[in-house]
């Protein structure tokens, strides 16, 4: 009986670092330099911004987080990010709430000027029934870091 009782709380610091993934982001300055050449897959379209919505944690993997603008109806969906992916969507210059769905719903408020490359993450956490989530800017490099290193996510509209 003993010794199923010491297994237990090894199980459980496995799943821990098998969930919240062990690899570590690299220096400011090695994601500038790694970037500094970088062309990003889409720019901005005349007289409108884009947003990347990056999701660079392998924790909720299976889970979709949904991204929406302005509301968050169906219509206003513009597509979906899964564990180490991205998406991109335009714009019209002004303010605009942008949603992120998992177990919760997160949202941050963009202020957007045509010709803005706006970069936003998306962070998993442990939920009740499946990943919760937080959304917040990143800074240029880091977004175009993100953008380099994940897969394409699906996107459903790209303008909104």
């Amino acid at each position: 009986m003993q010794r199923k009782k010491s297994i237990v709380p090894f199980l459980i610091a496995c799943a821990i670092a098998v969930l919240s993934g062990c690899a570590s982001l690299p220096s400011s300055e090695v994601m500038k330099a790694e970037t500094a050449t970088y062309h990003l897959p889409k720019l901005p379209e005349p007289d409108k911004a884009i947003v990347y919505i990056v999701r660079p944690s392998s924790l909720g993997g299976l889970i979709r987080f949904n991204v929406f603008v302005d509301d968050q109806e169906a219509s206003s969906e513009m597509g979906y990010t899964r564990s180490s992916q991205y998406i991109y969507f335009s714009l019209l210059p002004g303010e605009h709430k942008i949603y992120s769905k998992a177990e919760n719903w997160a949202e941050i408020l963009v202020s957007a000027k045509a010709g803005d490359i706006i970069f936003i993450q998306q962070e998993p956490s442990m939920g009740v029934i499946m990943a919760r989530n937080n959304i917040f800017k990143l800074e240029d490099y880091q977004g175009k870091y993100h953008v380099k290193t994940l897969t394409l996510g699906t996107i459903t509209k790209t303008e909104k």
